[in-house]
């Protein structure tokens, strides 16, 4: 199965809702098999995260390594749609259904590249993991540790996210921010409202707290990066009764942030301010991904080239938008970004051009020649 809209056909009508197990992995391994791969798929992590199905395929035993990462998990499909989400339609140039573009289309585009070359021309892997939309756990970083036990790191890494914006071609993702979500839990001390001095009301405190939070300007941007932002995300007292002062009140805020800035001393940052106005506030950060970039050189110059003589397009070289497996990959070695068009990415009636499928091939088979002979840096 190498004509790449039949693949992708095949791996969109697998319903793979995050976290993907079974058949969409039976898929891929099914097309990767005949074309020399030698695949290993593992059930990795617990509850409740877990377990999480990955696939590691690999072919070539030597010469320049590259690397394809991506998911074939989706997002719950949710209402609006004018079919099935998970029965591919072709319409009107279209390929319709959950995953088109975010991101089984480039999955299959790799694949279908990947059947145009030869065998002995280079070493390739594919990193896919099925918990990409959710938790990311034990998806990628599952992986890459197998990588390491088996000595098997990439020279090179291209992540198959929906990257362009416009039209194909016209973005490549160099880097990506940091992100960290931060709960705040205030304390305080239940009561009836007419005898506030008997209570101790929690959301004054919280209040407070959340207008010093909004009014931080963390920084102007960066040379790669765009500002810093900071948003109050949820905020819950949960008190169902008109005349009780609230026992507690919680908020909670999510940071994205450049390479100005590490997940640690934002959470630390925000700690002294929340104690400031609430000693005794349990904070609780969790750090998604530190921002990192590539800097624009061989690998960036390579992709950017394939995408030139392809497309006719100059791609622009951004950090923009949100977080992806990038962020774990680039411990092992240079990454970029480079996929379809995401506007529909996560929307009713997700779908990708057919002629964007077989473009997206044509640059990806450039990549794979051109990159067993690039430099790694």
């Amino acid at each position: 199965m190498t004509d790449v809209v039949q693949l992708a056909s095949a791996l969109m009508a697998a319903e793979s809702v995050t976290p993907a197990r079974g058949a969409v992995f039976d898929v891929l391994e099914d097309a990767l098999l005949p074309l020399g791969f030698a695949v290993e798929r593992r059930m990795s992590g617990h509850p409740p995260d877990g377990p999480v199905e990955n696939l590691l395929a690999t072919r070539g035993g030597y010469g320049r390594h590259l690397a394809f990462a991506g998911h074939v998990d989706v997002v719950p499909a949710g209402d609006g749609w004018s079919g099935a989400p998970f029965v591919p339609q072709l319409r009107e140039g279209l390929l319709v259904g959950r995953g088109a573009v975010d991101m089984k289309g480039a999955v299959a585009a790799f694949v279908a590249a990947a059947a145009r070359v030869p065998v002995d021309g280079g070493r390739l892997s594919l990193i896919i993991t099925g918990d990409e939309e959710g938790p990311a756990t034990f998806g990628t970083v599952a992986l890459i540790e197998r990588m390491r036990e088996r000595a098997s790191i990439p020279d090179l890494c291209l992540v198959g996210e929906p990257t362009s914006v416009a039209s194909l071609g016209d973005m490549v993702k160099i880097g990506r921010r940091g992100s960290v979500n931060i709960w705040i839990d205030v304390p305080g001390r239940q009561g009836h409202v007419a005898y506030p001095h008997l209570a101790d009301n929690p959301v004054p405190r919280l209040l407070a707290i959340l207008t010093e939070l909004d009014a931080l300007v963390l920084d102007h941007g960066s040379e790669w990066f765009q500002p810093s932002n900071l948003e109050v995300t949820d905020i819950t007292v949960g008190n169902p009764a008109a005349n009780v002062i609230p026992a507690r009140a919680t908020a909670r805020i999510s940071i994205r942030f450049n390479d100005l800035h590490s997940g640690v001393d934002l959470a630390s940052r925000v700690t002294a301010i929340v104690h400031r106005h609430a000693p005794e506030a349990v904070v609780t950060p969790r750090i998604s991904g530190e921002a990192f970039l590539t800097p624009p050189g061989a690998l960036s110059a390579m992709v950017s080239a394939a995408v030139l003589e392809v497309t006719g397009r100059i791609p622009e070289l951004s950090t923009t938008g949100g977080t992806s497996d990038a962020r774990f990959l680039r411990a092992l070695c240079p990454v970029v970004e480079f996929g379809l068009l995401n506007a529909t990415m996560h929307k009713a009636d997700e779908a990708v051009s057919v002629a964007d499928l077989e473009q997206l091939t044509e640059i990806y088979t450039l990549i794979i020649q051109r990159a067993w002979s690039a430099p790694t840096t």
